[in-house]
């Protein structure tokens, strides 16, 4: 398996093209599984799903419905990503039968200083603190990136596509689980915030699961942009405003830092596993990459001569993703500042002498990270973005047989807590993605995109494709994703089965593992007696979404871990 990337196009290149006709009548499945002929939605929010789907059949592409789910998951799910943020969208043109990654992740300031992330005497400043700092905030990606993904690829007017997400806003979302969940368990960070209390703490007491959340602020930030355009916010009112709070938090960023934002068009990056072609997110998201490690590593030590769910199956899983962290940890950056190694990334060779590392009696540790031919010196320590990220992510699929995949973050539950007054949507604290360290390749400097664990992800067998796929869940969503492909690959698991399956996030061998409550006590105690260590509560790992094709029929599938729904849409007889 090897990757490549190669340059880049900025947004200032793209064009529109023409409005294809109007759609027939459609008749919608909704669940967690479902099929679909004509359209396929899977989301974490059912409203969010709901939208897609009828975009997809009012006559709507994949790339349309793909921009305006991911602005009705601004309203549905407001902590976890919206217009204050950025991320990755890949899309299959099957007209073209290509594959682009379209980048909006943020970029650091003008600004923004190398040392930024440290105290006076050296030390990083606690990553409970770091997290509310206006230098935490970087230049959001998210507007331009949905509006270079419509003006290449789709085929309606921006303001058609934000329409459903004001009525959401305006009229209100269902308060679920999830959202009632993390509500509760950041509290405190929301309380410190007057407007975000008043929106998710109403009468000092948290929105609880059932609450209608109506988000006024925010109906008219989108009414705005509708209106305007995405310069509303990158060269008005909305950006001053942005630029203004990120200033009274102590961050430096000026309107001329929205003003030089650029979104770029990448090639993904490509590997194998058996007879699929995976195609995946290049840098600065790591998520491609070290995927593509994992499922390398595991092909060579051959996981499917064991049982799907026995404990060295879980063992060489954890292992994979070890060494891959290691190297992800090392070597990755942004690729406009940083030179990726990439003719040894995926080298047969070098996998091989990775490989051999994993013992399989003993979980050996530590395992250091490769040595790469043309690389600069590895970071001298593994690093890993601290607290719990948190994103939102989306698949859909046409009738014409266009894909995408979707997603979007603004880093932590809510970002820096901080909800911008009078417009609704959070700042983002993307920058601590990056190492407090200066001289290293995941170092802060001005422009500088922070290494990403995003991961959308379409996979091809015999030039076709046959599943769209990814995941939120910040460095878990490696986890994930590899996970889910290896069940789906390797052992050939249904579809619901391969989601379903309990899953383990293991990134640096020296501290607790991840695990999720279906694992059985027998494979932990296993894994435990070859060395492994546990976390003493279960917790999610990801939350994956997954499209397959399967003939003429999409086949939408929702991980039971969240609130998600899969929306198919047949046309009507």
């Amino acid at each position: 398996m090897r990757a490549i990337i190669v340059h880049t196009l900025t947004f200032a290149a793209l064009a529109l093209p023409a409005t294809p006709a109007a759609a027939a009548e459609m008749a919608t499945a909704i669940g967690p599984i479902v099929g679909g002929k004509d359209g396929m939605v899977v989301s974490s929010s059912s409203e969010a799903a709901r939208v897609g789907a009828e975009v997809l059949a009012a006559g709507g592409n994949a790339v349309d419905a793909a921009v305006a789910v991911q602005f009705a998951l601004g309203v549905a799910e407001p902590g976890f990503s919206g217009i204050g943020g950025g991320g990755f969208m890949i899309v299959y043109d099957v007209d073209a039968d290509e594959v682009t990654v379209i980048d909006s992740r943020e970029r650091a300031p003008a600004s923004a200083k190398p040392k930024m992330f440290l105290k006076k005497n050296g030390e990083p400043i606690a990553f409970a603190k770091r997290r509310t700092l206006g230098v935490a905030v970087g230049v959001p990606g998210a507007l331009a990136g949905a509006e270079a993904a419509r003006a290449k690829f789709g085929t309606r007017p921006l303001a058609e596509l934000i329409a459903p997400a004001i009525e959401l806003a305006e009229h209100g979302v269902i308060v679920s689980q999830l959202l009632a969940a993390s509500v509760r368990e950041h509290e405190e960070v929301l309380a410190a915030n007057p407007a975000a209390s008043a929106l998710f703490l109403p009468g000092d007491q948290p929105l609880s699961i059932g609450d209608l959340l109506v988000q006024p602020e925010l109906a008219d930030t989108l009414r705005l942009i509708a209106e305007d355009g995405i310069d509303a916010f990158y060269h008005g009112p909305i950006g001053q405003a942005f630029v203004a709070e990120v200033q009274a938090a102590g961050g430096g960023m000026k309107m001329s830092d929205l003003d030089n934002y650029q979104v770029t068009l990448d090639e993904p990056v490509r590997g194998e596993y058996g007879d699929y072609e995976i195609v995946t997110t290049a840098p600065p998201s790591s998520g491609g990459l070290t995927v593509l490690q994992i499922l390398d590593l595991l092909e060579v030590l051959d996981p499917g001569q064991y049982p799907f769910d026995s404990s060295l199956r879980y063992h060489l899983v954890m292992k994979a993703m070890h060494l891959a962290f290691a190297d992800r940890n090392a070597y990755l950056g942004d690729p406009e500042f940083v030179d990726i190694p990439l003719d040894d990334w995926l080298d047969p060779k070098y996998i091989q002498k990775r490989a051999a590392l994993i013992d399989l009696k003993e979980n050996t540790c530590p395992l250091p990270s490769g040595e790469l031919s043309g690389a600069p010196a590895p970071a001298a320590t593994a690093e890993l973005s601290n607290g719990h990220p948190q994103t939102t992510h989306a698949n859909v699929a046409d009738r014409w047989g266009n894909l995408v995949a979707f997603t979007v973050s603004i880093e932590q539950h809510y970002g820096t807590g901080r909800l911008l007054p009078g417009y609704g949507f959070f700042l983002n604290n993307e920058l601590t993605d990056f190492s407090p360290f200066p001289g290293r390749p995941n170092s802060v400097a001005p422009d500088k995109r922070p290494l990403s664990s995003m991961a959308p992800t379409l996979v091809f067998q015999g030039g076709e494709p046959v599943y769209v796929i990814g995941s939120p869940g910040g460095p878990r969503i490696i986890g994930a994703v590899a996970q889910v492909l290896l069940n789906l690959l390797e052992y050939g698991l249904d579809r619901e089965h391969a989601i379903a399956m309990p899953r383990v996030y293991s990134a640096v061998c020296s501290e607790k593992a991840r695990w999720e409550s279906d694992l059985s006590l027998t494979i932990r105690d296993e894994l435990e007696e070859l060395g492994h260590r546990f976390l003493d509560e279960p917790a999610e790992v990801g939350d994956v979404g997954l499209i397959a094709i399967e003939g003429d029929t999409y086949v939408g599938v929702a991980d039971p871990r969240r609130d998600g729904v899969a929306v198919g849409i047949t046309r009507a007889e």
